[in-house]
């Protein structure tokens, strides 16, 4: 069978970086192939060159299309040929509807008017047609992550797209919602739709894939049926060696005895509703231990971290200690200067400045300590900085990078270098792996170790109930707000963690 897209010896290069060599690819009809490999490896660049953000002329090689030599010059050839993106960023506007987001930029007109009937008709007609459960005239703004996605399929799949290259469509998805949106690929396989699958969710892309390719260095380096192959060998070729333990077992276990934060009967009101959001929330997490929090999306992880850490909500009731001492409700710098500090799950928000170096970033959140007569004091950063950098390992050359050109994994590097430079007691690390590679988290991982290992207290919230029990010394589920149930690592599989984040409670 002749291919649907095909790129052949591709090499693109820019200033000082080769970010493809000598690249070849190909998707076949009505098939799934999973495009695999670490932050860096090349996959963004290839995408962005299939999808024609890279034009014909700025890179070495052919595409084809049908068999037939394509030279997209812009994003508009490439949607002519019948390719569309869906990025893991969305691009819907917020407060328009499902129909008006499918059809904006393209609506239907009568004379010189917008023929809004006939939008809603036809919107309602493509949702109907692939199976999506939505009304089409509900405002963008009040759907889930996880329909918001299906909106954005239905908006390329209108334009009569018959390949779609997903970006780690379900990094921001509960597990539930990653099978509706699973279930929803495979039924476009069915149509005749080809897909470009982006994931550093293998388990994922092993349930959906027909064909896997590994990126690495730029290089493919691997290409197989996915029925002909196995985990471990996808692992081994995008990191370039074995990996025979992911979750690495720490030396020191933690102390119970020595608290590190405490927190009893917390409730929190939504300052924007005055609805309590977290209602009588009760745990403590010791010197040395990893504290997990799971729950579904909505369950009020993210909350409840940021409030803690003085970023969200109204305290109701409850009490919080800090290294023994009461911490009020206190705005963020000062929680920060008593020893709390938060890695945020939206690292490019919240968490980087992303046009300026790795060295800015870095002690970004701790010039007070650096600071002597109201002038920061560059050498004592300079030595601080650098030290972190070796460290924590962070791929670039020199400190001066802007920390927008690393790779996620980077990027989550020095995310939690800036936290460890104000020297916390207690980490919050949000969602520390989402949109990393395998080779990346692993790197991750060993550095919590450190952390726990050095005394410090880690609170880690994941939606991948693995990661939750590989790393953690005990969990906590929450749903709907409030703690449905706490296990012990030993104790915990998937299944009891998934009822509790249901909302079911042992006993009750």
């Amino acid at each position: 069978m002749n291919p649907l897209l095909s790129a052949h010896h591709i090499t693109k290069r820019f200033p000082g970086v080769v970010a493809l060599r000598d690249v070849s690819f190909d998707l076949q009809p009505a098939e799934i192939h999973a495009l695999c490999g670490e932050n860096g490896a090349g996959k963004s660049t290839l995408i962005k060159l299939l999808s024609g953000i890279h034009p014909h002329g700025s890179y070495e090689g052919e595409l084809r299309v049908d068999e037939m030599t394509a030279q997209f010059r812009g994003i508009a050839d490439a949607e002519r040929a019948g390719i569309a993106v869906i990025y893991q960023e969305l691009a819907l506007v917020e407060e328009l509807t499902v129909a008006e987001n499918i059809f904006l930029g393209a609506e239907p007109k009568r004379g010189l008017f917008i023929d809004w009937p006939r939008v809603r008709r036809e919107a309602r007609d493509l949702l109907e047609r692939f199976g999506v459960d939505l009304d089409p005239d509900t405002p963008c703004r009040r759907l889930g992550v996880a329909q918001k996605q299906l909106v954005e399929i239905v908006k390329a799949l209108r334009k009569n797209s018959r390949i779609l290259i997903l970006d780690e469509p379900t990094a921001a998805l509960a597990e539930h919602e990653v099978q509706v949106l699973l279930g929803i690929l495979r039924d476009l396989r069915t149509r005749g739709i080809a897909c470009i699958y982006i994931s550093h969710k293998l388990e994922e892309v092993f349930a959906l894939a027909d064909r896997i390719t590994v990126l690495r260095d730029g290089a493919t380096v691997f290409t197989a049926p996915a029925f002909d192959t196995k985990k471990a060998e996808i692992i081994r070729h995008m990191v370039g060696r074995e990996i025979t333990e992911l979750f690495p077992r720490r030396t020191v276990a933690g102390n119970r005895c020595t608290p590190m934060l405490t927190v009893e009967g917390l409730t929190v009101a939504d300052p924007a509703t005055r609805r309590e959001r977290l209602r009588n929330v009760s745990f403590s997490v010791a010197a040395g231990e990893v504290l997990g929090i799971g729950g579904l999306m909505g369950a009020g992880r993210t909350e409840l971290l940021m409030h803690i850490f003085g970023a969200w909500g109204k305290r109701t009731a409850g009490r919080i200690e800090l290294a023994g001492a009461e911490l009020p409700a206190l705005p963020p710098s000062e929680v920060l200067r008593r020893g709390l500090a938060l890695v945020s799950e939206d690292r490019r928000r919240y968490g980087l400045i992303l046009d300026q170096s790795i060295g800015f970033n870095l002690s970004l959140s701790a010039l007070s300590s650096l600071t002597r007569a109201g002038f920061i004091d560059s050498s004592a950063e300079a030595v601080q900085n650098t030290a972190l950098f070796s460290s924590l390992r962070v791929k670039a050359p020199t400190l001066d990078v802007p920390v927008g050109k690393l790779s996620g994994g980077n990027q989550q590097k020095v995310v939690l270098g800036k936290a460890l430079m104000t020297g916390p007691k207690v980490i919050f690390l949000d969602e520390p792996t989402r949109g990393i590679d395998v080779g990346a988290k692993l790197e991750l991982y060993e550095l919590i170790n450190q952390l726990t290992d050095a005394g410090k207290a880690v609170v880690l919230v994941s939606s991948e109930l693995p990661e939750l029990i590989g790393m953690s010394d005990r969990i906590l589920m929450l749903h709907e707000g409030r703690i449905t149930g706490e296990f012990p690592r030993v104790e915990a599989t998937q299944e009891t963690l998934m009822q509790a984040a249901l909302g079911h409670i042992p006993g009750e």
